[in-house]
């Protein structure tokens, strides 16, 4: 996996008590980043089944999911 460098930043005081309670700050803000961008993901399939819901297809209707045998 590749991977960047970023700055962000970060409330003194936050910072601070993460510091004071041995909170990795990179492992901290790589787990938040995945959480936010799996959370957007959700939305954004949410918001693309909202604005194209699934319809009936009748092509489906006579297809069989392993054929005849």
């Amino acid at each position: 996996m590749a991977t960047m460098r970023t700055t962000f930043t970060l409330d003194r005081q936050l910072a601070e008590q993460a510091r004071q309670m041995n909170i990795n700050l990179s492992a901290a803000a790589r787990a938040g980043v995945r959480e936010a961008v799996c959370a957007a993901l959700v939305r954004k399939d949410r918001d693309a089944y909202r604005d194209h819901p699934e319809q009936p297809d009748p092509f489906w209707e006579g297809a069989e999911a392993w054929g005849e045998e």
